[in-house]
């Protein structure tokens, strides 16, 4: 059963309005002023608030606004005597869902009312979703390197500093690249990524900038490129160390003017992406090499994060280790299996070359060859396949 609360200073509509929506099956509880409104929304859950604009201690539009300060999914429709185009400007500009003039349209007020609830219920989903994926691409381990990898993370996913993530294959670059885009301010827009190294060099222009139609051979309609796809979110691009120097520069240049132009085409488009990147080489070295470009190197690098391999470590397998155990489980539709203490120690005794990734196979492979308890002995069998 929806609930909702209706704040106002005057008793003879908030009974008036209680009798309506109680008739149509609704919770409803009443408020008698906006200080002991917000008091009530910061409490309690409700789906619908109807609430007066002026009353005394506090009006109707900061109480709107203290409840989404207060990240409330509370759906507010704004009703006053005084309905003028400014009060509903300003109340649709502080988050309200509707504004209804006093003496409200019953018809009117109860559509209002349903669509509400159904916003309502349509952003709780999503944030339940959002939190699921949240959880999903967090950073696990308490050791001291992954803790400054986290601390960094923190510091600067709020700002538009580029970002180049370094590390072994595996390490988990790509969940540094997600906690940064999930911790922004960009969080409410894409994140487009981009695996440089899975893309053939004569196509990866195509792929970042777009094209024309009759650019080449094979580009029979318009494609809109990566660049264009993250606007206003982040563009990933992964293992940008081998990305071809005709590309480089053109990125290099995006980079430089917010600008790009499509492949066969003379128009610029104005983009606004923050970019992060990611490689396993060393960029230094492929610089004195001539395979990449140092003033691309020193626009992507404002920031720099290694991500330590899994060796250095160690102490975060136990963690990650029991992380998988529930995640595999939860795919599978299982009860998450237990590991005997020798066994969990024999996994931090190894290479784990493989990194986080090689962790989580190996971890996979034995939810599915072992028993309700994996044992020792079937930890040195499976965790050896394939090394």
């Amino acid at each position: 059963m929806a609930k909702i609360i209706i704040v106002d200073d005057e008793k003879s509509i908030r009974a008036a309005l209680r009798d309506i929506l109680e008739y149509e099956n609704y919770e409803v509880d009443e408020a008698k002023d906006g200080e002991e409104g917000l008091e009530m929304i910061l409490k309690n859950h409700y789906d619908v608030a109807l609430c007066d604009i002026k009353m005394p201690k506090m009006e109707g539009l900061d109480v709107l606004l203290k409840a989404g300060e207060a990240k409330r999914s509370t759906q507010f429709i704004m009703i006053s005597a005084f309905g003028n185009v400014e009060n509903a400007v300003e109340a649709t500009k502080r988050g309200a869902y509707d504004f209804i003039t006093k003496p409200p349209d019953l018809n009117r007020l109860l559509v209002s009312v349903r669509n509400a609830i159904e916003k309502f219920k349509l952003v709780s989903e999503t944030t339940a979703l959002k939190n699921q994926i949240y959880k999903k691409n967090e950073i696990i381990g308490e050791s001291e390197p992954i803790k400054r990898v986290k601390d960094t993370i923190d510091r600067v996913a709020p700002t538009e500093a580029r970002v180049l993530v370094t590390g072994a294959n595996g390490s988990g670059k790509e969940m540094v690249a997600k906690q940064i885009h999930e911790k922004s301010n960009r969080a409410n827009k894409q994140l487009i990524e981009v695996n440089c190294a899975a893309i053939p060099s004569e196509l990866i222009e195509s792929e970042l900038f777009g094209h024309e139609k009759g650019a080449f051979t094979s580009a029979i309609k318009q494609r809109i490129g990566k660049f264009e796809q993250a606007d206003g979110g982040t563009l990933f691009l992964d293992e940008i160390g081998d990305m071809s120097q005709s590309a480089q520069a053109k990125v290099l240049r995006a980079l430089q003017e917010s600008k790009i132009t499509r492949v066969g085409g003379d128009k610029e488009i104005k983009i606004n992406v923050r970019v992060i990147a990611a490689t396993n080489k060393d960029l230094k070295r492929e610089i004195q090499e001539g395979n990449f470009r140092e003033d691309l190197f020193h626009r992507l690098s404002v920031i720099m994060i290694h991500v330590p391999p899994l060796a250095d470590r160690k102490e975060d397998i136990i963690l990650l280790t029991n992380k998988f155990l529930h995640d595999i489980a939860e795919e599978y539709g299982q009860m998450p299996k237990a590991i005997e203490p020798e066994a969990m120690k024999y996994l931090q005794t190894q290479a784990w070359t493989g990194n986080v990734r090689e962790l989580r196979n190996v971890i996979e492979r034995l939810v599915i060859m072992c028993g309700e308890q994996i044992t020792f002995e079937e930890v040195k069998l499976y965790a050896s396949i394939g090394n």
